[in-house]
């Protein structure tokens, strides 16, 4: 019975969104000065209505996953066409636009995990691949000014959400850029999320587990007190086994090493001392496990996720 009433809600959320679609919009956005990679915008029909210029709207960012390494870029655009028009669905109920990079996750120089904005990601000396971080701000900026031109304000910060590489990417993303961003959702970030210390049990922790040697990699000093102002939402299922940990392009074998050793050797065992260390650091943090449930969004999440937004939108 629980079965069939999600499925007629999941019918009649989608005919709805249907109606709406007719005046919605999902435009691109060619590559320009400070940004190397086309974006994708989707414009809700709210921003289409003679109201909508006495409003501010809030941009929501959604980092680009395709879900395997390939170095054509066709690849990876044509997973975010098809994905533009689900975020719609997922999120028309907020009346956000959307912003979605294309960015490449190359098969070549593949330990470069550009997707989840990992370790190499920021030290890499070829420049298509480095500091995609830098470049999503300029997109968001871009965007912004392309919607003041219409006489529509946005505010001049984000919402971002991600799931598993996006999911990693978005939480170090709020660490680099906290002034950027105004609530953050982030699902199954890896298997760890990166830790708000630089120490743990005298051991440092190095990006991307956590904040020892940030400034090193990325040249910008850890603004604690900027980040406390950042809500989070945290969410995975409880039988999630995908741990971006164990693998040579998520992490170093020392820092794997030191996840297992600090913090246990799978991201549910570990889950726990994630949350701890966000509370302790005081930051604006929830932390949910969704019970019988492997690697995958779910509809209560995105309810889950949207109910977060609205109350940060408000």
């Amino acid at each position: 019975m629980r079965t069939f009433i999600i499925c007629l809600m999941l019918i009649l959320f989608s005919s709805v969104f249907a109606l709406a679609q007719k005046q919605s919009e999902i435009v691109k956005v060619e590559a320009g000065n400070g940004f190397s990679y086309p974006f994708y915008l989707y414009i809700p029909a709210a921003m289409r209505e003679e109201t909508a210029k006495t409003q501010t709207f809030t941009l929501l960012v959604i980092p680009n996953n395709t879900g395997t390494t390939d170095d054509d870029l066709a690849v990876h655009e044509a997973n975010v066409k098809q994905k533009m028009s689900q975020n719609g669905l997922a999120f028309g109920k907020l009346n956000v636009p959307v912003l979605m990079p294309v960015f490449p996750r190359p098969k070549t120089d593949w330990k470069i995990y550009t997707h989840a904005l990992d370790r190499d990601s920021l030290l890499t000396d070829k420049a298509e691949y480095k500091r995609f971080d830098l470049q999503l701000a300029v997109m968001i900026e871009n965007a912004r000014e392309r919607f003041a031109k219409e006489n529509l304000k946005i505010d001049t910060k984000v919402l971002m959400y991600g799931f598993s590489a996006a999911g990693m990417f978005v939480n170090r993303f709020a660490f680099l850029h906290p002034d950027k961003v105004k609530a953050v959702a982030s699902g199954s970030p890896g298997g760890w999320a990166i830790a708000p210390s630089e120490k743990f049990k005298g051991k440092t922790l190095r990006y991307p587990i956590g904040t020892g040697d940030l400034k090193a990699v990325s040249g910008k000093t850890f603004d604690l007190k900027a980040l406390q102002k950042v809500p989070f939402f945290f969410f995975m299922g409880d039988e999630d086994e995908n741990d971006s940990v164990i693998f040579g392009d998520g992490y170093e074998t020392e820092d794997k090493d030191l996840v297992f050793e600090l913090f246990g050797k799978t991201p549910v065992e570990r889950w726990e001392t994630s949350k701890k260390l966000y509370e302790e650091s005081k930051l604006q943090t929830e932390f949910k496990l969704y019970p019988n449930t492997a690697h995958k969004v779910t509809f209560e999440m995105i309810m889950d996720i949207q109910t977060f937004f609205g109350k940060h939108l408000k």
